[in-house]
């Protein structure tokens, strides 16, 4: 999902051009994408999903990156960016990037944070394997944010059961809620 956002000054920026590209099914689908080369995605930070802003042939967007599967990541294009840049599939669009200072926070689907809610057992999981919380609202303040993300004596060592769950996607928060139930069940079978 994009959001337009207001530019702060951006350090490392990461400049390419890329075509824009239009997915080969559903046949019809009306967004498109980009794939960016080689050597602007080796300048990101991780190789899986990255938070980013910056700007599409001159007009701000905030987004993910999502890994590509073959070393790079791709972005998706939705029509409201297109039309703001004035741009169609095919054409060459110039991209200037950086990853973001803060991970944004998801938005948690509204019957996941109902079932959550009338869970505690599942709460304490989905709390313990995700870096935000926003599901339950325990995240406070964007400072208070940041405290919790920041390694820490308290900060479990990298042997317990800690799955990586921090990007923002709806899919991730679909896989997260996927393995938060196969973990309590795990954790509610008897021990032999």
């Amino acid at each position: 999902m994009l959001t337009f956002v207001a530019m702060a000054k951006i350090a490392d920026k990461i400049r390419f051009k890329a075509k824009l590209l239009r997915p080969a099914s559903p046949k019809g689908a009306a967004w498109t994408f980009l794939v960016l080369p080689a050597n602007a995605s080796a300048k990101l930070p991780t190789r899986s999903m990255a938070s980013v802003e910056g700007t599409l042939d001159g007009q701000s967007f905030q987004a993910t990156l999502e890994p590509d599967g073959q070393g790079s990541h791709w972005l998706k294009v939705d029509k409201a960016l297109r039309e703001a840049a004035a741009v169609v599939a095919g054409d060459t669009v110039a991209l200037e990037i950086a990853p973001v200072e803060v991970e944004p926070e998801p938005r948690v689907p509204a019957d996941l944070r109902k079932a959550l809610a009338a869970n505690p057992d599942a709460t304490a999981t989905w709390s313990d394997i995700t870096p935000w919380h926003a599901a339950t609202g325990s995240t406070g303040s964007h400072r208070a944010r940041k405290r919790k993300r920041a390694p820490s004596a308290s900060t479990p060592p990298a042997t317990s059961w800690r799955p990586a769950c921090a990007a923002p996607a709806a899919s991730t928060v679909r896989a997260c809620t996927t393995r938060a139930s196969a973990h309590l069940k795990q954790r509610s079978r008897p021990e032999r």
